[in-house]
């Protein structure tokens, strides 16, 4: 509404009422702080690349050693955004974890090939990860086509412990002599220590549940093309990946 003839008379013109609703909604919405929060920005970015932290790592950091306060950071979930929307120098590419994750729905196999016990029969109390001594197992390996060395990698579910134990190639033969060094090492203890172990299904692991016969160590083995099935140690050997490459 303005004013018309010296103020004496107040009409509604559509020029003034579209451009002031311009202005309010020019004003509205939350506004973005990656300007205003630069110099913190700028410290993820130096951490990321020079220290190799990820982006919660950053923000975690800088909040536990005081080196920015609440209103100084943003979120990590903002700083993932940030990347997304092509505002950092840092690239999705540049995330391992985040390019390789798997969205798809999980669907259990039945196992063609029978190796031993099936995860099927594990405890629910093992998934729970309430107790000690039940561990996953898997290889990883060096180039495919080439004699490089393997590195066996157990990961006990509770308190995430993790050895990486070098064996000289992908055999059944040469896993067993490491859990057989392994039970050597542990001697009376094993049977506290080693509850369990949950494994796949390759032919390296094939003779692993003749554990059974010597002790009291449950040998289970996953479904088929499902890696989420022992995944602390598959998160383990992605790290191992980061640092350690083929």
């Amino acid at each position: 509404t303005v004013s018309l003839y010296t103020g004496n008379v107040k009409r509604y013109k559509a020029v003034e009422g579209q451009s002031t609703y311009e202005l309010h909604r020019s004003e509205c919405g939350r506004k973005s702080l990656f300007l205003r929060r630069h110099k913190f920005i700028d410290y993820v970015s130096h951490c990321f690349h020079n220290q190799g932290w990820s982006l919660d790592a950053c923000v975690g950091y800088a909040l536990d050693k005081g080196i920015f306060q609440k209103d100084q950071v943003v979120s990590t979930k903002t700083l993932y955004n940030y990347v997304d929307l092509g505002l950092m120098d840092i690239k999705n590419g540049d995330l391992p974890e985040k390019v390789k994750r798997n969205t798809k729905t999980r669907r259990a196999r039945v196992n063609k090939r029978i190796l031993g016990r099936s995860i099927d029969e594990r405890s629910p109390r093992i998934e729970s990860r309430k107790d000690f001594g039940h561990w996953e197992c898997d290889l990883v390996l060096g180039h495919k086509t080439k004699d490089d060395d393997v590195l066996l990698t157990l990961c006990e579910r509770k308190t995430r412990q993790f050895f990486m134990i070098k064996i000289e190639d992908k055999t059944s033969a040469s896993v067993m002599k490491a859990f057989d060094k392994l039970r050597e090492h542990y001697g009376s203890k094993w049977n506290q220590i080693f509850k369990s172990i949950t494994t796949d299904n390759g032919s390296e692991f094939a003779d692993l549940s003749d554990l059974e016969q010597v002790s009291k160590t449950l040998v289970y083995y996953a479904h088929p093309y499902t890696s989420c099935d022992k995944g602390s140690v598959e998160r383990h050997n992605g790290l191992i990946r980061r640092y350690i490459p083929k």
